[in-house]
C-alpha cells in the first residue's frame, strides 16, 4: 500500500480535504512510494489561522521557556538522526552519510537558537538629555512562512524555523512536495519536545498552497530557498503584499585555481564539491575557471579521480553518489551533456548513460566533466543542478576573476593558490555572497550568515546567523523620561524637541 503523507496543522496531523495528491518516487528504482496531499486555499488558511492563534501566546512567552523547548528539540533531533536521514535517501536518493551530513548542519542552527537570548539582547543610553533614557528592543513579526527546495528536506527548514520560533514567531512550512517526509518529522518531534500546537505547522503542495501563502494577510515574512526565476516571483509576489522577504535563488559557482596551487589538493576538491549529492546541492562547483598552464594537468587529475566514484542506491554503504531526484530532472541534466560538443565544449567524460544493474528504472545519471567550455554554452550559462563540470580557461587571475564576475550570479566561489596576496584581493574583488579560500564550498557556520549577491539573492537579509534573527524581528526604540517630582511643570513649547 502507498504510504500518505498529509499536512500538520496545530499539532497534529490533518488530512487532505480536497483529494488531490502528489506522487513521491524513489528515485533509486522510480517507483511511486508516496502520495503527498496537496492543500487547498482553505487548508493553507487553516494553517495560518493555527500559526496565528498560537502566537498570541507564545509571542509573549519568556526566553526562558522558548529555548528550554529548543533544548530539547536539539536532543531529539540528534537521538533521531538516522531515522531523518533515512527519509531523505528514500525520497531525495542521496547517500546516507550525506543526508547525516544534511542533518548535522542544520542542528548547527539548532543550536544557534538555544542561544538567541545572546542576538536578542536589547541596547539602552541612559540621560540622553535631562532624565531622558533611549531604548532600543527587538519584537517578533507574528506569523512568518518558509518555502523549502527538494535538494535539503532537512536542512532548509532547520535554517529557518529554529531562529524564526526562538524569536518568538509562529511558523508555517511549505516543503518541496518531491520529498516531504523529512519536514512532517520535524514537526513531531517539536511537538514531542513540548512546542506548543500552532507554533510550527507543515502544508504540502503546489503553487495554489504557494501563492496563498504569498497573498495571505496574517502571513508577515517569507523565506524562501530555490531557483532563481521561484526566487524572483516569490520577492515580487510577497513584497507586493506587503511582506518581508529572503529569497535565496540559483548559483553557478566557480572555482579560481591559479598556477602556484596544490593540484592534487583542487582536483579532490573539485571533484567532491562538483559531485557530492549527485551535483544537486546550490553551494555544488559547476564551474572551474584554470588560470595559466594548469588547465590540462588540472582536467587530467579531475577525470581520474572521478572515473571512480561509485555511483548506486542511497542505502547502498559503498555508493558514494546516489541518482537524481526526478527522471524529468535526470533527462534535463542529461541534455546538457548531449549537446555540449555542438556547443564547442570537449567532452572529457559522459554519464547520460550510466545504469545501476537491478535498478535500471532509477532516475540515474554518471559523472559528466566538460572541458574548454566557452561561456556562450547552455552548459556553463544554466544552473545544471547535476553532476556535471565545466573547466574554463583563463590565462591570467584578472581574466579570471573578470570571468567570474560576468556571471549573473553570485552565490558561492573559491580559489585555490598557496599565495596570500592573490587570495586577500580574490575576496575583496569577486562579486559573491560567500568566499572559499581552499576551501571548495564555503558554506558559513551558523553564526555566520548564508547568502549570495546578484541573481542569488532577493531582498535584503541573508539566512541565518545575525541576518536571520534580524529578518525575523522588527526594531523599536522607547524614549522615557521620569520627572523629578521636584521640577517645575516644563509648559508648552511649540519648537522642535532638543536634547538638552
Amino acid at each position: 500500500m502507498t504510504h500518505i503523507v498529509n499536512h500538520w496543522i496545530g499539532g497534529k496531523t490533518a488530512e487532505g480535504a480536497t483529494g488531490t495528491y502528489g506522487q513521491v518516487t524513489d528515485p533509486a528504482t522510480g517507483a511511486v512510494t508516496t502520495k503527498v496531499a496537496f492543500a487547498s486555499v482553505d487548508e493553507v488558511d487553516a494553517a495560518v489561522a493555527a500559526a496565528r492563534e498560537a502566537y498570541v501566546t507564545w509571542g509573549q512567552s519568556s526566553l526562558a521557556q522558548r529555548t528550554s523547548i529548543l533544548f530539547k528539540f536539539r536532543a531529539l533531533l540528534d537521538a533521531h538522526r538516522d531515522e531523518i536521514a533515512e527519509l531523505i535517501t528514500a525520497e531525495h536518493g542521496k547517500v546516507h552519510s550525506d543526508a547525516l551530513g544534511e542533518v548535522a548542519r542544520g542542528l548547527e542552527i539548532v543550536d544557534l537558537a538555544c542561544g538567541i537570548s545572546v542576538q536578542l539582547k536589547g541596547e539602552l543610553s541612559t540621560q540622553v538629555a535631562t532624565r531622558v533614557d533611549v531604548s532600543s528592543i527587538r519584537q517578533p513579526l507574528g506569523v512568518v512562512a518558509g518555502i523549502t527546495p527538494f535538494n535539503f528536506p532537512a536542512m532548509v527548514p532547520l535554517w529557518m524555523f529554529p531562529i524564526a520560533i526562538a524569536c518568538g514567531n509562529t511558523f508555517v512550512l511549505k516543503p518541496s512536495e518531491k520529498d516531504p517526509s523529512a519536514a512532517v518529522k520535524l514537526g513531531e518531534l517539536l511537538a514531542e519536545a513540548g512546542l506548543p500546537d500552532g507554533v510550527f505547522n507543515v502544508v504540502h503542495g503546489d503553487k495554489v498552497a504557494v501563492d496563498r501563502l504569498l497573498e495571505h494577510p496574517d502571513v508577515k515574512a517569507v523565506s524562501f530557498v530555490g531557483s532563481t526565476p521561484i526566487a524572483r516571483y516569490i520577492h515580487t509576489t510577497a513584497s507586493a503584499n506587503g511582506k518581508r522577504v529572503q529569497a535565496l535563488g540559483g548559483a553557478k559557482n566557480h572555482m579560481l585555481v591559479l598556477p602556484d596551487a596544490d593540484l592534487d589538493a583542487a582536483a579532490d576538491a573539485a571533484v567532491s564539491a562538483a559531485y557530492g549529492s549527485a551535483g544537486e546541492r546550490c553551494m555544488a562547483i559547476s564551474a572551474v575557471v584554470a588560470v595559466g598552464a594548469v588547465g590540462d594537468a588540472l582536467v587530467e587529475k579531475i577525470r581520474e579521480r572521478a572515473e571512480k566514484i561509485k555511483i548506486g542506491p542511497g542505502t547502498d554503504p559503498a555508493s558514494e553518489m546516489g541518482p537524481l531526484i526526478t527522471k524529468a530532472h535526470r533527462d534535463k541534466v542529461a541534455s546538457y551533456v548531449e549537446g555540449a560538443a555542438a556547443e564547442g565544449c570537449e567532452v572529457v567524460l559522459d554519464g547520460t548513460g550510466y545504469t545501476v544493474d537491478g535498478h535500471e528504472d532509477g532516475h540515474w545519471i554518471g559523472i559528466s566533466l566538460l572541458d574548454r567550455v566557452p561561456t556562450t554554452a547552455k552548459a556553463y550559462q544554466d544552473e545544471i543542478f547535476g553532476p556535471v563540470l565545466c573547466v574554463l580557461r583563463a590565462e591570467t587571475y584578472e581574466e579570471g576573476v573578470a570571468l567570474i564576475n560576468a556571471s549573473p550570479f553570485g552565490n558561492g566561489t573559491a580559489i585555490f593558490t598557496r599565495d596570500g596576496g592573490a587570495a586577500r584581493r580574490f575576496q575583496l574583488e569577486i562579486e559573491a555572497g560567500m568566499v572559499g579560500v581552499n576551501v571548495p564550498i564555503p558554506v558559513p557556520v551558523g553564526y555566520h550568515s548564508f547568502g549570495g549577491w546578484k541573481d542569488s539573492l532577493f531582498g535584503d537579509h541573508h539566512i541565518y546567523g545575525n541576518d536571520g534573527t534580524h529578518f525575523y524581528t522588527r526594531g523599536k526604540v522607547v524614549t522615557t523620561r521620569w520627572p523629578d517630582p521636584a521640577d517645575a511643570p516644563a509648559g508648552v513649547d511649540l519648537g522642535f524637541p532638543r536634547n538638552h
